[in-house]
Parts: C-alpha cells; structure tokens; sequence
C-alpha cells in the first residue's frame, strides 16, 4: 500500500478512537485532522510533515487574541503615537532613499509614492517590525481555538500554497501573531491575492525584497480602486448649524453640495469648486477631528477597516509630501 494511503488510514483511526462519542479534539488530534485534510488537497506528506513539524498550542497567541486594547484612544493621541516627528523625518529620508525604486511601482501602478511609504511605515515601521512568530504555528492555533476557525484555516491553507509555491522558506515564514507577514503584513490570503514579485527572481518576497514590498503595496491599493488623479481627503471645519448626521462613509455628496450643507475648509474659506463626491467622517464626534474624504480613503478602509488607521496613513503621505 502506497505511503500516503497508510498515513491517511493512520490519522483516520487516531480520530475514531478518539471521537466515538462527539468532545472537542485534543490540539494534537485537531492537528491530526488538519494534516489529512491538507493531504487530501493535493500536498504530499513529506510537505506536510515539514510544514507542521514542532507546531504547538500557544497560549500567549490566543491570550494576545482576547486581549487586545479595549480602552479607545482620542484620535489626537492615535496619530500622536503613529505619526510621531522622528517616523514622519524616517519617511522622508527613505522616500529620498529609495527614490528611483518609487518612481518606477508609481509609474507602474499608478499610486503615489507617498502613499506606499506611508503604509510600509505605519505597518512595519518601515519593515522593522514584522513579528517574529511561526505563521503557521499561530494560525493553526488560532483556528483550534474555535471562535474564528472558519477564518483562520482559511488563512492556513493559503499559508500552505504560499510555501508551496516557493516564495519563502518555512523556518523564516514569521509574522505577527495573528499571521499577517512580511513589512507589508499581508495575511496569507492577500498575499495570494496581492503580493508581486517586482524584481523577477521568482519569489514574491515581502519579508526582504523592499521592490516587492513595494510594488505590492501598490498593488493592493490599484486593485481594490485607487486613483492617482486624486489625493485622499482633507480636514474640515462645519459651521455651527451643520448637520452632524450627514456624516458617515456611506453618505458620499458632491463638494458643491457639502458646501452648501456648511462643510468649509480647514481655515474657514469655501471648499474646492471641483466635481468630487466624498463622505464626510468623524471619528470622536462632533467635538474631534472631522474629515471630507475621498474615494481613495475608502480604498484604504479595504487595507484595514479602522478610520484611525486611514487617517494616520493619510495624514503621514501629507507630511511627507510637506517633507516635514
């Protein structure tokens, strides 16, 4: 009998005795199973056994999970923290840096490259922070877990294909602890669905290939709808009898109408007098921040659907389009 028939009958029987009467599987058992079923995906068993070799149940993975941040910060301190004056001064000298590289991901996918640098920082800062935990180990944790799984064996899977293909190897295949990798930190889905492999050596290399970073970067945001013909929004100021219900992302108006709504400029003058829908936002209320964005704001909620996240991004490309 071929090998892999006799592992698959092997596994077979472990979860039978295991099972007769339904619990929930032990982590190895659970394992067990995630191995058949990447089996039975086409993957051979020597793949599969050293993809999962040492893979354990970690604690501090679902710990981190449970316990993230609850407490909300203002978005002053928000962008206080992820848009400090010495990231801002980092960004400007690595877009000077790396100018020629720039030039050409923007020429090609038509995004402005202080927007790509924008990202890589607030992401990585600038690819210094990737995490250094197996991604295979804690998604498979995570998925154990159960109040996920549907979503995190999603993501196991492309994690698979994505060794599979070649492009890293599986003792330097580390994120965070969530699984989102590399100096982009792509889940392995959107790394299937976005990554490129820019210097054309064969490998779409997020971790150390700052061209493919880049240009991957790039990709996401040309895919999912960005334009370059346009910039991303502004900070406004409304006068007092403003409607503050007319805010939201899903309300999107033309400028002339915002406008007549009450919506000025940030020092007080009239509005652009251009054909452009954007939604109004405002994140703390009416007493914070408030924004007209547009639609490459809504581009970046697709990257990550915070609007402290997008502001940051977006607030970080103006500064360095100031250079300051």
């Amino acid at each position: 009998m071929p090998m892999k028939y006799i592992y698959k009958l092997l596994v077979i029987l472990q979860l039978i005795v295991c099972q007769t009467a339904y619990t929930k599987p032990t982590f190895d058992e659970y394992l067990a199973d995630l191995k058949l079923q990447a089996i039975e995906q086409g993957y051979s068993t020597d793949f599969v056994d050293q993809v999962f070799l040492g893979i354990n149940y970690r604690e501090k993975t679902v710990k981190a999970d449970k316990n993230q941040p609850e407490t909300k910060l203002t978005l002053d301190k928000y962008l206080a923290t992820r848009v400090p004056d010495w990231k801002v001064k980092k960004a400007v000298d690595l877009m000077a840096q790396h100018k020629e590289l720039l030039d050409q991901v923007e020429q090609h996918f038509g995004v402005q490259k202080r927007f790509i640098v924008a990202i890589w920082g607030n992401e990585s800062n600038f690819g210094n922070i990737m995490g250094k935990h197996s991604v295979v180990n804690s998604l498979v944790t995570l998925a154990y877990e159960g109040r996920r799984e549907k979503l995190f064996k999603k993501q196991l899977f492309a994690a698979l294909k994505i060794l599979h293909q070649g492009h890293i190897e599986v003792e330097d295949f580390v994120g965070s602890w969530a699984g989102a990798m590399g100096q982009s930190q792509f889940m392995p889905t959107s790394f299937l669905d976005y990554a490129v492999d820019f210097d054309n050596d064969g490998r779409k290399d997020i971790w150390n290939t700052t061209a493919d970073v880049f240009a991957s970067i790039a990709n996401f945001l040309r895919k999912e709808g960005w334009s370059n013909q346009i910039t991303w929004g502004r900070q406004v100021s409304v006068l007092d009898n403003f409607d503050i219900t007319l805010a939201g992302l899903s309300n999107k108006r033309w400028l002339a109408d915002w406008q007549t709504y009450g919506v000025r400029r940030y020092d007080g003058n009239d509005l652009p007098k251009v054909d452009l829908r954007a939604s109004l936002i405002n994140p703390d209320g009416r007493e914070g921040r408030i924004y007209l964005v547009y639609e490459n704001f809504h581009t970046l909620m697709k990257w990550n659907r915070s609007s402290y996240f997008g502001i940051s991004v977006s607030y970080l490309s103006d500064r360095i389009k100031k250079g300051l």
